[in-house]
């Protein structure tokens, strides 16, 4: 019984000190880099920009997080095709990116792009 009570134990503390290295683990994620000075026509995409300080510009008018969703539905419900381009400083979270990215797809676009922004912010 002594070895068994032995061995719990000698797992008990293998896995007290391997569970805050699992923790800290964390996805990095690479945001391209611009290498042509030429941006892509995005005459009929609505731009949604994501500034470093994280600031949202949707059509280059600044708006808070939590009109979003009604300032995506105003400029789409104008708009002949539903594409939206998202554009992002290179030290934004990936979270607020996927974010926009995600209220985008609810809303029903049809075509969604993922940029960096051309000027640093």
């Amino acid at each position: 019984m002594i070895p068994l009570i032995d061995v719990s134990l000698i797992l008990v503390i293998i896995f007290m000190v391997l569970t805050p290295m699992l923790v800290r683990s964390e996805l990095t994620v690479k945001l391209p880099k611009s290498k042509s000075a030429n941006p892509v026509s995005s005459s009929n995409a609505l731009t949604v920009q994501i500034t470093s300080s994280g600031a949202l510009l949707v059509g280059g008018n600044a708006i808070p997080w939590g009109n979003l969703k009604q300032e995506l539905i105003l400029k789409l419900a104008h708009a002949a095709q539903k594409t939206v381009l998202v554009e992002a400083d290179h030290s934004v979270p990936i979270e607020k990116v996927v974010y926009v990215m995600d209220t985008a797809k609810r809303l029903g676009v049809g075509k969604l792009g993922v940029g960096v922004s051309q000027t640093p912010h």
